[in-house]
């Protein structure tokens, strides 16, 4: 599992470099990322304030950072999908996997934490050297409702912009994807089994993603019959 310490020794950028040296992705460098989290603070309604951030996908789970509140929340505008090309991580240049992504449209439950002011930017350096650590999600502000009350929180969307842009696929070719893949840090099966997992606990009922994995159990199944 990722955690604090690989993220901030690079270790995650050092499992990425290997696709990146061959084309199939981009590396962001450090000086993007401070710059990309300076334009976010600088939108803040208020300096030196506690910031909060919209988890949807593995945040919820293995959130990495610091936080000293969370609840469950709500974004209208996104919804949760399965739209990131991964040939690294967790699949290979031959059999990319899928993670997901905030697209346009609907709307998406999840968690939000709240980060003390004092430790902005330390935790943001975190979630930026993960989130961003290659081309694929830009962060925006997003209002989440928490609790009956909104709160002006931090999330990360997919760039359409992007060829790492899946698009939207069909059912089937989801679960056929994230059945097959696996790479260094993990299968997308996993992945998978692990959000669905932490959405229930949550009493988040997403159908998508249930779809998504009865469908992949399926698949799995099939393949341990033969």
């Amino acid at each position: 599992m990722i955690d604090r310490e690989f993220i901030r020794s690079g270790g995650l950028s050092e499992a990425l470099a290997g696709a990146a040296s061959h084309g199939l992705l981009r590396l962001t460098t450090p000086a993007e990322r401070l710059r990309s989290r300076a334009e976010i603070l600088a939108a803040r309604a208020c300096p030196d304030t506690d910031v909060w951030v919209f988890a949807y996908g593995s945040l919820m789970w293995n959130p990495t950072i610091h936080y000293t509140e969370q609840r469950a929340a709500k974004v209208y505008g996104y919804h949760r999908r399965f739209c990131l090309n991964v040939p690294v991580g967790r699949g290979t240049r031959e059999q990319p996997g899928l993670l997901l992504g905030l697209d346009r449209g609907g709307a998406c439950r999840g968690i939000v934490f709240r980060i003390a002011a004092a430790e902005v930017e330390r935790e943001l350096d975190i979630l930026w050297a993960r989130e961003l650590v290659a081309d694929g999600y830009r962060p925006v502000w997003v209002r989440a409702r928490a609790e009956s009350a909104l709160q002006r929180a931090i999330t990360f969307v997919i760039d359409r912009s992007l060829p790492t842009y899946a698009g939207r696929l069909p059912l089937e070719d989801t679960a056929q994807r994230i059945a097959s893949a696996a790479g260094a840090l993990g299968s997308c099966a996993d992945y998978l089994e692990e959000t669905v997992a932490h959405l229930h606990q949550s009493g988040i009922h997403d159908p998508a993603m249930r779809a998504i994995l009865q469908r992949v159990r399926e698949l799995h199944g099939a393949l341990s019959d033969t």
